[in-house]
């Protein structure tokens, strides 16, 4: 199934303005033609995977990886202003909206990786600017360091690498050591006992609760609720016979040669912050940026300064 233009022109704020209506006295100006068309594509990369995206602009290629939970109409605000500079794709990881593909055991960002290292090769991509939020910023680290050829430069916005906890310098590394156990303890082991129950909303309210406070899911109102279950398939599979955080050794992360770009935003998940410490240590020619009213949505509360941030980064090695 191909979406249609125009649906997925709606879907991300981007249909063209009509037309003014006639003037007997004075014709009215010719409607500015919008500076690109959003595609709906979907790409077959291997074994029948398929991976629906959005595309617009010319240049150098920058592709955005969503988070959990999201799919490629989360950069719907980027889209256009990147496509002002850049080829600028958006893509769906395997298993979110609107993608169909079937329940596979060992699934995982390392896998999300290998999909997206075939998705470049697939559109001839190669090398690319990657943008990467929560678990689409894990998926760019283990891109960038199993497939050095395929990235130009990357931007990880939080990544959740949660076993370079174990692996934080300093003054912080029992904190580190705690925030993991604490982590295992009372997110992903209720979250696999809920999945196992195949209670799916549980699972969610579990993971929610536990990074914005308890009670936070109850809170929600049902289309938030909605638009959050969207997306939950993706933690279906992982817990059916995969892997929510695979291990990324410390010299994995120090091999990266590409450029890259940290944001964080300061109001974050603290154990978030700590990984960022872990990576910055083994990544010490790597910008950081960290946004002090923002938290792990950064690149919605500071959607301009995520913005510019990027553009200088890509700038400055083309």
């Amino acid at each position: 199934m191909k979406l249609s233009r125009r649906a997925v022109a709606a879907a991300l704020g981007l249909v063209a303005a009509p037309a003014l209506a006639k003037s007997r006295k004075t014709p009215p100006p010719a409607p500015i033609a919008p500076m690109f068309k959003p595609e709906a594509e979907v790409a077959d990369i291997r074994g029948g995977v398929r991976l629906y995206y959005v595309t617009a602009g010319l240049g150098a290629p920058v592709i955005f990886v969503h988070g959990s939970l999201s799919d490629y109409s989360y950069w719907a605000g980027q889209m256009a202003p990147f496509a002002e500079k850049y080829r600028t794709i958006a893509y769906s990881r395997r298993y979110n909206w609107p993608n169909d593909n079937p329940a596979r055991r060992g699934y995982s960002a390392a896998l999300d990786a290998e999909d997206l290292a075939w998705f470049i090769d697939t559109l001839n991509l190669a090398p690319a600017h990657i943008v990467g939020h929560s678990y689409g910023a894990l998926t760019a680290l283990f891109l960038a360091s199993k497939h050095p050829q395929l990235v130009r430069t990357v931007t990880l916005a939080e990544p959740p690498a949660m076993s370079l906890l174990a692996h934080v310098p300093g003054e912080r590394a029992a904190d580190g050591v705690a925030a993991l156990k604490d982590v295992q303890s009372h997110m992903v082991a209720p979250m696999k006992a809920a999945f196992a129950r195949r209670d799916t909303e549980g699972a969610v309210r579990v993971f929610i609760d536990y990074v914005k406070g308890p009670g936070t899911w109850d809170g929600f109102s049902a289309a938030d609720k909605a638009a959050t279950l969207k997306n939950a398939h993706e933690w279906e599979v992982i817990f059916a016979g995969g892997e929510l955080f695979p291990e990324i050794k410390p010299a994995e992360v120090a091999r990266i040669s590409a450029p890259v770009l940290m944001l964080s935003g300061a109001k974050s998940y603290p154990f978030l912050g700590l990984i960022d410490q872990a990576l910055y240590a083994l990544l010490p020619q790597s910008q950081h940026i960290v946004f002090p009213n923002a938290d792990h949505q950064m690149w919605l509360q500071e959607p301009d300064a995520c913005r510019r941030a990027v553009f200088a980064l890509i700038d400055g090695q083309e």
